[in-house]
């Protein structure tokens, strides 16, 4: 009896969005109008690039950036929640699938030591380049309409699970945990017997509300949380089980 665990990061793991708090390192801490509203809808990895030159050309290096991400909080009830994952590890598998990055990711877990709880983070691969310029990449290439052009997270969570099927791992349920609109096309993937925590008021449960209205609801229990506690009350009922 294993239960798999699937996290989204910004606004649900940590309590902001780790691509808009690195601007806190730019001079003034804003960014240049033009540079602003450079973004197009589905291009955001390409735009976070231009970020991170504009970061470099003014000279903020990794150890000042590392220091400003560390500071970003985590969510309500969160480190209590990854306190409890982290003691019944033997009946949770857990994953990260989010649109930030991985240095981000692996500075903000490690230095809160909550790396060890997750299994696996799927994100949008980052390094620092010769010249100390941060940079990223897509996670991968796909056919999805309706995700960004950097990262479908239901391929993502169904080339897992069928990984997971080839070691002769299969899960009793799978708890999906996130926030934002991109979070919508995997838990369309989940079955019956699956649950989305989507966080109270964010794009994630409205778009479920919606689909609920419009008589297309999706087929997977759905359980509201504002809190990281409501998750926690949620993992301990199950294990109870």
């Amino acid at each position: 009896m294993k239960f798999l665990l699937v996290f989204d990061f910004d606004h649900t793991i940590i309590d902001e969005n780790s691509d808009t708090w690195i601007v806190k390192c730019a001079p003034e801490r804003k960014l240049p109008n033009g540079l602003r509203n450079s973004y197009q809808p589905g291009q955001w990895t390409e735009y976070m690039g231009r970020v991170f030159v504009y970061l470099g050309d003014n000279g903020v290096k990794e150890d000042e950036m590392k220091r400003t991400m560390t500071t970003i909080p985590f969510t309500a009830g969160m480190i209590d929640l990854l306190g409890f994952i982290g003691e019944n590890k033997e009946l949770f598998d857990c994953i990260i699938v989010s649109d930030s990055n991985t240095v981000f990711i692996d500075w903000i877990l490690k230095a809160a030591d909550f790396h060890t709880v997750f299994d696996e983070v799927f994100t949008n691969p980052a390094a620092f380049s010769s010249t100390g310029y941060l940079t990223v990449q897509h996670f991968h290439a796909h056919h999805c309409a309706k995700c960004p052009k950097n990262l479908c997270k239901r391929k993502v969570l169904k080339e897992f699970l069928d990984k997971q099927l080839e070691r002769g791992v299969s899960y009793t349920q799978i708890v999906y945990i996130g926030d934002g609109g991109n979070d919508l096309c995997p838990v369309m993937f989940l079955k019956k017997s699956d649950v989305v925590m989507p966080r109270q008021g964010y794009t994630l449960e409205k778009k479920i509300s919606q689909l609920a209205q419009s008589l297309s609801p999706v087929q997977c229990s759905v359980l509201v949380w504002s809190s990281a506690i409501d998750i926690m009350s949620y993992l301990k009922l199950l294990i109870k089980e």
